[in-house]
């Protein structure tokens, strides 16, 4: 499985257009999609963006569901609502829609930030409010989130 790393500040402009940094776009040739799929995330008012093979991974188990009950339903629409395959423009750059952006509240100034498999696009102002937690928050955090794990 590969995964991106860094966090980078970009701009985006009145059009929505994203330019990619360099070395985030040298990752993004180690994924052999070239189409990758934006949606909004669940938990926080930021975008995702999956290379294509992780989100099908990720569809696969979601078509597992039973459609036929109604929070199953309801959990799919609402997930899958407004998401978007985009790739890079031959200047680097990515298209981020008008409802999208308008979701994640991407002004000028933006985070683009690597979350494992896939990579997260915020709003400058609101990536930093969300990552500012004191250190005992974040170690109370670790612990409980990590601290089950057995390494074997």
């Amino acid at each position: 499985m590969k995964n991106f790393i860094g966090t980078y500040e970009c701009k985006i402009d009145d059009k929505g257009r994203l330019k990619v940094p360099s070395s985030l776009t040298k990752q993004m040739e180690n994924f052999e999609d070239k189409a990758f799929v934006v949606k909004r995330s669940v938990f926080q008012p930021c975008l995702e963006v999956y290379p294509m093979k992780a989100w099908d991974k990720l569809m696969d188990k979601i078509n597992k569901l039973n459609r036929f009950i109604k929070k199953n339903a309801d959990f799919i629409r609402m997930f899958t609502a407004g998401v978007k395959t985009v790739e890079l423009d031959n200047a680097g750059r990515l298209q981020i829609s008008k409802d999208l952006t308008h979701f994640a509240n991407l002004q000028k100034d933006i985070v683009v930030t690597s979350a494992g498999e896939l990579f997260e696009i915020w709003d400058k102002d609101a990536y930093e409010k969300v990552i500012s937690t004191n250190e005992a928050d974040f170690a109370s955090l670790a612990e409980d989130v990590m601290g089950s794990f057995d390494e074997e």
